[in-house]
């Protein structure tokens, strides 16, 4: 199974587009557009993961980019709490769930757990 998408409910556009804007290029994904309650990020101009207003915002959503580099899990975690995120759990290796697999962890401005893992 491939996924196709994912798209989270959020209390402040504004807010989550200036954490999500700064955070999706270190995960392989870019701004792709946006209208009014809407902002979506993938590659070729397809919508891979979007935030949303319009309905009831929710916390506890926890989503895991996979990246190539443990160089783009730092680099992801690093400006996520810079971008107002909060930490959940610094770079490394979690040995709990394979000997490889390192990442990092960050509460996005709704307390979503946003994960970024290099498996190599």
């Amino acid at each position: 199974m491939q996924l196709g998408h994912i798209g989270i409910p959020v209390k402040d556009l504004e807010a989550s587009k200036k954490f999500y804007d700064a955070v999706v290029p270190h995960v392989d994904l870019e701004f792709v557009g946006e209208h009014k309650g809407f902002v979506g990020y993938g590659n070729d101009d397809s919508y891979r993961f979007y935030i949303h207003t319009g309905k009831p915002a929710v916390s506890g959503i926890h989503v895991c980019f996979n990246v190539e580099t443990k160089e783009n899990v730092d680099s992801f975690y690093k400006t996520a709490l810079s971008a107002g995120g909060t930490d959940n759990g610094a770079p490394g290796i979690r040995k709990d769930y394979s000997p490889t697999y390192y990442a990092a962890f960050v509460l996005d401005p709704d307390g979503n757990n946003i994960e970024a893992v290099c498996r190599n």
